[in-house]
């Protein structure tokens, strides 16, 4: 199973999800304000939306709809079946979002999103600005209300999320390391109580080889996390496996540093990498879980 190149020629690939019943892998490329498309079925590489408000992490509900995490919107938003956008999230307290970053949606259809304030650190990603919230929060948007809570708040850069197969644990990715040496470049986990909509029990999944840091993650349905690399050491750059009580099993190199990836296929076996420039995809022998 080789790795193969199947697109290129993007500023900075990032945020890739899977969309089964049109067999396409959407993914931002976000200094050029747009979300491409990449049809399985053909190879095809289409412009999906742009402007696209420098979007970065995007997953899809249960109901089939793409949920985005917009930079320079400083926001989370839904696209409707019909195309329509609706906001699900794009201020707290009365005061804005910092830079939504990355969001899965569990099976009760709440969205739960991260923070930092990458996309609003300069130009080339987003738009300059202050942030508003003080801290950089993990957040959960009720799907019945819509009501926004911060579950957990003592992150340095809140970044990659996702969930465990089983919805028992939450994977939320620390790359507080770009603000100083000293700061996170590691992977938490916490206890995830769906119905009560709480993480709790943190502790370090896998830290990384700084000065690299990992930006993205994904399970498969026996619980591995896959976990992107990059910014480091070239020899680290691609992707990471380790297996549910955090040790490393293997390593996927890439030419390129990897942001983020997504399993995808119609055997959910095929997985999807995010490398800088380039979208990168390789065969597996397991399946994606491919909860949102």
């Amino acid at each position: 199973m080789a790795v193969e190149r199947v697109a290129t020629g993007f500023r900075w690939a990032e945020g890739p999800v899977y969309f089964a019943a049109g067999r396409y892998v959407l993914f931002s490329d976000i200094p050029n304000n747009r979300i491409m498309r990449f049809s399985e079925d053909d190879g095809h590489v289409s412009v999906y939306r742009q402007p696209s408000m420098n979007s970065n992490g995007n997953t899809i509900d249960r109901e089939g709809r793409l949920i985005t995490c917009e930079h320079s919107g400083r926001r989370v938003t839904r696209t409707e079946l019909d195309g329509s956008i609706t906001i699900i999230a794009d201020k707290y307290n009365g005061k804005r979002l910092n830079s939504p970053n990355d969001a899965v949606v569990t099976s009760d259809g709440s969205i739960w999103f991260t923070d930092p304030i990458y996309g609003i650190g300069g130009y080339y990603e987003g738009v300059k600005a202050e942030p508003e919230q003080e801290k950089h929060n993990v957040y959960r948007v009720d799907p019945k209300s819509g009501d926004i809570k911060v579950v957990v708040d003592d992150f340095v850069e809140p970044n990659g999320i996702a969930l465990s197969p089983d919805e028992k644990k939450l994977y939320v990715i620390d790359t507080g390391f770009t603000d100083g040496p000293n700061n996170p470049s590691h992977i938490r986990v916490f206890d995830l109580d769906v119905a009560a909509g709480k993480a709790s029990n943190s502790k370090v999944f896998a830290d990384m080889p700084k000065p690299s840091i990992t930006d993205g993650l994904r399970t498969d349905t026996d619980g591995r996390v896959w976990c992107s690399v990059g910014w480091g050491d070239p020899n680290e750059d691609g992707v990471r496996c380790y297996t549910p009580a955090g040790e490393l099993l293997g390593k996927i190199h890439i030419p390129e540093t990897v942001a983020n990836l997504c399993f995808g296929g119609q055997q959910r076996n095929r997985l999807y990498i995010c490398g800088s420039t380039s979208l990168y995809a390789v065969y597996t022998s397991v399946q994606g879980s491919m909860k949102p």
